[in-house]
């Protein structure tokens, strides 16, 4: 026979016993400030081929978990105004890599740790700071206009001031680093991809874009 107090007893534990804490649910880091914007919500006509969210890259491992491109919004301001000159001519922008987390930035130098490729993740690089894109122009179809190597060619002939190339190379590398330079993307001697926002800083960021 169970007594009355150890009823009450049993009522008073029942009505002041603590929920069980509910399991963290671990979200990815996303922008911590306005100034990382996406490229595609800004402007749908680019094209995007994000080489490390697949394994089509020097290190032939998938390195994103799917393929966005996010840049700071003065850079994306850039990007637009050439795209809108592209498209007078019936050219667009065609985009590799934008923005990288700084993870990523060290499993790459781990493979390859050669500042004239792949910046020092003790520094950053700024592709880290979303200052940075990778890219080339396609016309009407599509087409990539030749550059005279692929991307992520390691080696002289990626270099700028390299000229043992066909005239119709030499010409498109120079229509895109002028137009990218009239908007202030200025070129490295080592890649004619890549293109940065020198004006202004950014630390250097950790965060990873959301997937669907």
């Amino acid at each position: 026979m169970i007594s009355l107090s150890a009823c009450r007893e049993t009522h008073l534990e029942k009505k002041h016993k603590k929920p069980a804490p509910k399991p963290v649910q671990k979200t990815i880091p996303q922008p911590q400030d306005s100034d990382f914007v996406e490229l595609h919500s800004l402007d749908s006509s680019f094209i995007y081929d994000i080489r490390y969210a697949t394994t089509r890259n020097f290190v032939h491992k998938k390195m994103y978990p799917c393929g966005k491109c996010y840049v700071r919004r003065v850079v994306a301001e850039s990007l637009l105004n050439i795209q809108k000159e592209l498209r007078k001519k019936h050219l667009r922008l065609k985009l590799f890599d934008c923005y990288r987390p700084c993870s990523v930035q060290k499993k790459l130098w781990a493979i390859r740790p050669d500042p004239r490729y792949v910046a020092d993740p003790k520094k950053g690089s700024m592709h880290n700071r979303g200052l940075a894109v990778d890219l080339t122009i396609v016309d009407a179809q599509g087409k990539e206009l030749d550059m005279g190597t692929a991307y992520d060619y390691f080696g002289k002939k990626a270099y700028h001031n390299y000229n043992q190339l066909p005239d119709t190379v030499i010409k498109n590398r120079l229509f895109l680093k002028k137009l990218m330079q009239k908007y202030d993307l200025e070129p490295i001697t080592s890649e004619w991809w890549h293109y940065s926002y020198r004006k202004k800083s950014y630390p250097v960021a950790q965060w990873v874009w959301q997937c669907p």
